[in-house]
């Protein structure tokens, strides 16, 4: 099932981009499904990250789904000669040496905005990790945002977008659903998954 019906009230990407993503996500053989909430904004992550070949397929599925999002890169992906390129696909740099303050910061922006979808690879790698990152929960509950789940599975070749929600501040229960969510979801290079638990669940 392709998603080009679902609606939402986030940023729009335009029909050009749609129409593209689509064609060169078929040639490839890709599904895109799901279902978005109505929301203007958002926090959206997904997962899982084992390969660069999740943002050649993630950017396209985000076109088809009519998403205009923007995400968060290591800072060394924006120099030349690909910054430009990057930034133009909605691309945010991010000094991880200094990251003091950027869900504040993220968590503000969402709150002024009208309308705007922050995208988060909650694994922060395409290695091996012991506990995804979890600035995506605490930027939401700060900006009093919806967290909406996209996984990329490569074992069907579906992109799909799905289970959301508000982040209660019960991390363990609400990530117990996120789990649920991305349990069918296998990546590029399976032995690079890992648990999807965050630090503070065992904090």
């Amino acid at each position: 099932m392709w998603a080009s019906r679902i609606q939402h009230n986030a940023p729009a990407t335009g029909v050009i981009k749609y129409w593209l993503a689509r064609l060169w996500l078929q040639l490839l053989g890709w599904n895109v499904t799901g279902e978005l909430p109505l929301d203007s904004k958002f926090v959206l992550i997904g997962g899982p990250h084992t390969s660069n070949w999740d943002f050649v397929i993630g950017i396209p599925a985000l076109y088809v789904l009519r998403i205009k999002a923007y995400w968060m890169g290591k800072d060394t992906l924006f120099k030349w000669p690909f910054g430009f390129f990057m930034r133009r696909l909605g691309g945010i740099p991010i000094d991880r040496s200094s990251a003091h303050g950027v869900v504040a910061q993220t968590a503000k922006q969402l709150k002024q905005a009208d309308k705007l979808v922050i995208l988060i690879p909650a694994k922060g790698t395409r290695g091996k990790t012991r506990y995804w990152k979890s600035g995506f929960y605490h930027i939401a509950r700060l900006a009093d945002v919806t967290v909406v789940c996209g996984y990329l599975d490569f074992s069907t070749k579906t992109a799909r977008i799905g289970y959301s929600f508000r982040p209660s501040g019960n991390i363990p229960e609400d990530m117990e659903k996120v789990r649920a969510f991305f349990a069918p979801a296998h990546g590029k290079r399976p032995e690079l998954e890992d648990n999807i638990r965050l630090k503070e669940e065992d904090a």
